[in-house]
C-alpha cells in the first residue's frame, strides 16, 4: 500500500533521534494532494501487465507502450528506460548507496513502478516527505527539488524512468547529511516507522 509520511527536517532536540511525523496517510487521494501542495505530481494508473522474471528492457518497455506515450507526449521527455532491480542484482548494494544520498537533477524526476517498490524522501522547504511508492505509483518530482531514493537492502522493483535529455540520470549532490536522520526502506517495511497515528 502507498503510504506518505511527513516529518519537520530537523531532529526534536534528543540528538539524533527520528522526529515525529505531522502527518501519516495510506490514501492515494490524500497522498496526491498532500504532494500536490508541495508541488509533487502523484497518480496511480492500472500496472497490468505482469513481466516475465527474464523481462529485458525492450520487453518492459514494451509491456507499457501506451503508459510511456501518454507520459512523454504530455510532460515532453524525450527518453525513457526500465529499471529492474533484484534481491540478487550484483549492483544492488552500489547502486543503493549512489541513490540513498540527498541530491537534485536539472530536469524532473518522473517514475512509474510497474512492480515491486521503492521509497521516495523529498526535503521541501522544512519538511522531509517519505513517499513509500508501489506497483501502479507514478511519482513526477520537479527539477532541483532535494530528494534521495531507498529501494533497500534486498531491492525488488521495476520503474519506468523518463528523462528530458539523452544522457539518462545525472544529479548534484549536496553534501547535507540529512537523509541519514530518516527512515530508509528496510525500516518503514519492518514497522519501525509508523503506518498510523
Amino acid at each position: 500500500m502507498s503510504r506518505l509520511s511527513i516529518f519537520p527536517d530537523h531532529g526534536d532536540g534528543r540528538g539524533d533521534a527520528l522526529p515525529m511525523p505531522k502527518l501519516v496517510c495510506n490514501d492515494p487521494a490524500s497522498i496526491q494532494a498532500e504532494l500536490a501542495d508541495r508541488g509533487i505530481g502523484f497518480e496511480q494508473w492500472p500496472a497490468v501487465h505482469d513481466l516475465p522474471p527474464d523481462a529485458d528492457e525492450s520487453t518492459i518497455l514494451a509491456s507499457y507502450a501506451s503508459e510511456v506515450a501518454r507520459v512523454q507526449r504530455d510532460g515532453g521527455y524525450q527518453t525513457v528506460d526500465a529499471i529492474r532491480m533484484t534481491p540478487d542484482h550484483l549492483e544492488r548494494e552500489a547502486l543503493r548507496s549512489k541513490f540513498l544520498s540527498e541530491h537534485t537533477h536539472d530536469e524532473d524526476e518522473v517514475r512509474f513502478f510497474v512492480e515491486g517498490q521503492g521509497l521516495f524522501s523529498l526535503h521541501i522547504e522544512q519538511e522531509v516527505l517519505v513517499t513509500l511508492c508501489e506497483r501502479g505509483d507514478l511519482i513526477s518530482v520537479p527539477a532541483g527539488t532535494r530528494h534521495w531514493f531507498d529501494m533497500g537492502p534486498t531491492p525488488s522493483f521495476c520503474a519506468l524512468r523518463f528523462f528530458n535529455n539523452n544522457a539518462g540520470w545525472l544529479a548534484t549532490f549536496t553534501g547535507d547529511p540529512v537523509a541519514e536522520r530518516f527512515p530508509q526502506r528496510d525500516l518503514t517495511m519492518a514497522g519501525i516507522v509508523p503506518i498510523v497515528l
